[in-house]
C-alpha cells in the first residue's frame, strides 16, 4: 500500500502553478457537465441571485465530482451577495457561523450552502476582529473579508475546488488550472503551501482525504511542508477535528487515508496514544487498525450503515492493553483496571478529538466486553449473549484475532456457541469443567463457513 502511496506523489506539471487574474472559460461544448445533473434547488438559488443582480455560481466539490463521474453529496453556491443579502432573498435561509459566516438555505431535508466571495486579509481588516483575525502562528480565526470572484478563487484551497459553474450559461470559469488538474488527477494547493497550511492546518488533512477519496496524486510542493507543519494540528479545536476525522475514515477510503496520515506524520497529532502504540507494537497495532478500516471501507462501498463508535474503539485499542496491564500490576482487578484505563485513555483522546458521549459510551462497552467474553461458566455465557453489546464485543474480538492476538480460540468458541442448540450449549459449558475461567475449551469442529469476520458491528 505504501508503494502505491509513494507513486501517488506525482511531480507538478510545468507552467501550471501560476495564478490567473482572468479565468479560462470552458464553454458547454468543451465539457461534459449539464445543468440537470445539479440539484434543482441549488440551480434555483443561482438563478434567483443572478436575477437580483448578484454574481452566483455552483462551486467546489459538486463541480469537481461531476467532472469525475461521481455523484456529489452536496451542492455549494458562491455569490457576490453578502450573507444578509442572501437571507433577504430567501425566507428559508439562515445565517450560520462566526469564524466563516455562511448561509444555509433549507429545502426540506436538503440544505444548500451559500458562501459570499472571500478576499485576502489586509492590515486594515486585522483591525476589525469581527471580520478578520489570526493567531501567532498565522492560523485564520475569523474569515469574513468579502471580495470579488477573482479573489475568491485564489482564496480556495486546491485548484480542483476552484471551479465555478454557471448553470444559466452552462460555462465553467477556471482561475487556477483546476480543469487540467481534474483531468490529470492531480491535487495541488493554490498559493504558497506553507502559508496556506499555516492559515488553516486542517488543509493538510483535506489533502490526505481528497487524495485518498479521489485516487489523486499530490503535487510535490503541496506535500513537501506537511511533515514539518503537522504539529500545527494540535491548535485546531477538538470539535472540528472530530468532524474531519469522520470525513477521513468514513469516506470509503479510510485504510488509504490512515496509511497517508502515518507516512506524513499527521496521525500522531490526532491520536497521540495510538501513535505511541504504533511505535511500540507496530505490526499488531497497524494490522488491527488497518483491518478495521478495510472492513469499514467495504461496508461504505456496499451501502451499509457504519458507526464511528466501533471505528474509534479500534483506532484507540492498541494503546489500551498496556495501560490495563499497568493497573493490574498495581493490584487492580481486571474489570476495574479496564474501566480505569479506558476512562483515562478516552479523556486524553477527547482533548485532541472531541468524541461525543453518544460514541464514547459504546466504545467503553465494546472494550468492557473483551474482559467479559472469556468468562463463560455457569449462566454467564447466556447472559453475555443477551447483552445488547454482545455483537459489538464479539466482532471486536474477531478483529483482535485477525490482527494476530492470541485469545486461545475464544472467537471460535463464541461462534460455535451462537450456532449451537440448547443441549449443545450446556455441553460446551460443562466442557469448561475445572479449567481456569477465561481459558479456551477443548476444540470442537470448526464451523468456519458460518463464522463472521470482525468489523460487522460497524453497522450496529
Amino acid at each position: 500500500m505504501l508503494k502505491k502511496l509513494f507513486q501517488s506523489f506525482r511531480p507538478p506539471v510545468p507552467g501550471t502553478h501560476h495564478r490567473r487574474t482572468t479565468p479560462e472559460v470552458i464553454n458547454k461544448s468543451q465539457h461534459s457537465l449539464q445543468r440537470h445533473q445539479f440539484s434543482r434547488h441549488a440551480v434555483n438559488i443561482v438563478e434567483r441571485l443572478q436575477s437580483a443582480g448578484y454574481q452566483a455560481y455552483l462551486v467546489g466539490g459538486c463541480v469537481r465530482d461531476l467532472m469525475l463521474g461521481i455523484t456529489p453529496k452536496d451542492f455549494d453556491v458562491a455569490t457576490s451577495a453578502t450573507p444578509e443579502q442572501v437571507r433577504a432573498e430567501f425566507r428559508n435561509a439562515r445565517i450560520i457561523g462566526r469564524r466563516f459566516k455562511l448561509v444555509h438555505v433549507h429545502f426540506g431535508r436538503e440544505i444548500i450552502e451559500v458562501a459570499t466571495f472571500r478576499a485576502p486579509h489586509s492590515e486594515d481588516d486585522q483591525g476589525d476582529s469581527h471580520r478578520s483575525s489570526h493567531n501567532s502562528s498565522g492560523r485564520i480565526l475569523r474569515d469574513n473579508v468579502y471580495g470579488t470572484l477573482e479573489e475568491d478563487a485564489q482564496r480556495r484551497d486546491f485548484t480542483i475546488n476552484a471551479l465555478y459553474y454557471d448553470p444559466v450559461s452552462e460555462r465553467i470559469l477556471d482561475y487556477a488550472n483546476g480543469v487540467h488538474d481534474v483531468r490529470n488527477r492531480l491535487l495541488r494547493l493554490i498559493g504558497d503551501p506553507t502559508h496556506r497550511y499555516q492559515e488553516d492546518p486542517v488543509r493538510m488533512l483535506r489533502a490526505v482525504r481528497f487524495a485518498a477519496k479521489l485516487d489523486f496524486g499530490i503535487e510535490k510542493h503541496t506535500v513537501q511542508p506537511i511533515r514539518q507543519l503537522a504539529p500545527l494540528l494540535r491548535e485546531i479545536p477538538p470539535a472540528r477535528l472530530f468532524e474531519e476525522s469522520l470525513k477521513l475514515f468514513l469516506s470509503g477510503q479510510g485504510a488509504m487515508a490512515f496509511e497517508m496520515l502515518v507516512d506524513l506524520q499527521l496521525f500522531e497529532p490526532l491520536f497521540p496514544a495510538s501513535a505511541h502504540a504504533l511505535d511500540e507494537r507496530p505490526t499488531y497495532a497497524h494490522t488491527l487498525i488497518s483491518q478495521a478500516l478495510q472492513n469499514t471501507d467495504l461496508r461504505v462501498k456496499q451501502g451499509k450503515p457504519v458507526t464511528p463508535a466501533f471505528l474509534f474503539a479500534a483506532l484507540l485499542w492498541p494503546a489500551l492493553p498496556a495501560r490495563v496491564l499497568h493497573l493490574q500490576n498495581q493490584g487492580v482487578p481486571p474489570i476495574p483496571a479496564m474501566n480505569g484505563a479506558a476512562h483515562d485513555l478516552i479523556a486524553e483522546q477527547c482533548a485532541r478529538i472531541a468524541i461525543p458521549k453518544r460514541f464514547t459510551l459504546p466504545i467503553r462497552e465494546i472494550w468492557d466486553m473483551q474482559e467479559r467474553l472469556p468468562r463463560r461458566s455457569g449462566k454467564r455465557a447466556d447472559m453475555l449473549l443477551d447483552n445488547p453489546r454482545f455483537r459489538a464485543g464479539y466482532d471486536f474480538l474477531l478483529l483482535r484475532e485477525s490482527a494476530g492476538e492470541d485469545t486461545d480460540d475464544l472467537g471460535q468458541w463464541w461462534t460455535d456457541y451462537q450456532d449451537a442448540n440448547d443441549s449443545e450449549r450446556r455441553e460446551m459449558i460443562r466442557e469448561l469443567g475445572s479449567r481456569d475461567e477465561g481459558a479456551g475449551p477443548r476444540k470442537r469442529k470448526r464451523s468456519t463457513s458460518k463464522r463472521k469476520r470482525g468489523g460487522d458491528e460497524a453497522s450496529e
